[in-house]
């Protein structure tokens, strides 16, 4: 590719998305904000689940929780993939879409090398994506393991109870910490596209997207029902 077809401002705009979607990541965490996320009430609740499941004596309701997550996960493990398919077909029908672009009033002269970079960078959000979600998969298969190696209130002491509580509320924080990795990774896919129209639509593309998370993990009335519960 002709370094002078990949003008600064796609590069600046590259790193601005690249910016707010760490910044975001880390601010759910726990990171650079005191008010705390939706992420992480969910994730108190969780280990809430796993010593209300060591009180229950039949586990089906626990079961059936782990197999609802397991599907969830694995849906978008799925979606990831077939858009991960798609992009296969945009390099291939480069020509077509740069005629399509090219009568947008904001993209101004399509550049195919450009194009298909900024296809490979769709396809490596989308793989990224892919992998969170396959990697949380397998970690909630490891969790629901665990919930049944929890031993029951009747047969193990206090401290084993314990230990095999933390461990199993602790592997499904890391679960479900991977999974919403997935999940910002298909929404800021959606900021991605911007870039095809232009770097300064990248930029506002993602600025839409992260408004829109930030007020879901923020300011949320999901949030507010957790903290007035």
């Amino acid at each position: 590719m002709d370094i002078d077809s990949f003008h600064w401002t796609d590069a600046s705009a590259l790193a601005a998305f690249i910016l707010f979607w760490v910044l975001f990541s880390q601010a759910t965490s726990g990171r650079f904000v005191r008010r705390k996320s939706l992420t992480q009430l969910m994730n108190a609740h969780r280990e809430a689940w796993m010593r209300t499941m060591a009180r229950r004596e039949l586990r089906m309701i626990d079961t059936g929780i782990m197999l609802g997550l397991q599907q969830g996960t694995a849906f978008f493990a799925s979606s990831a993939l077939l858009a991960l398919g798609g992009c296969f077909a945009l390099l291939q029908s480069s020509d077509k879409v740069l005629m399509l672009l090219a009568d947008l009033p904001l993209a101004g002269t399509p550049d195919r090398a450009v194009y298909e970079v900024k296809v490979l960078g769709l396809m490596t959000v989308l793989a990224y994506a892919f992998f969170k979600f396959g990697w949380a998969y397998r970690l909630f298969n490891y969790c629901s393991i665990l919930v049944g190696a929890v031993p029951m209130a009747k047969d193990g002491d206090e401290a084993t109870i314990e230990t095999a509580v933390l461990r199993a509320a602790n592997m499904n924080v890391i679960a479900g910490g991977h999974f919403n990795s997935g999940l910002r990774g298909l929404f800021f896919s959606i900021g991605y596209l911007g870039w095809f129209v232009g770097p300064a639509v990248l930029v506002m593309t993602t600025l839409l997207v992260l408004i829109v998370l930030v007020r879901r993990q923020f300011f949320s009335t999901a949030r507010a029902a957790l903290l007035n519960g």
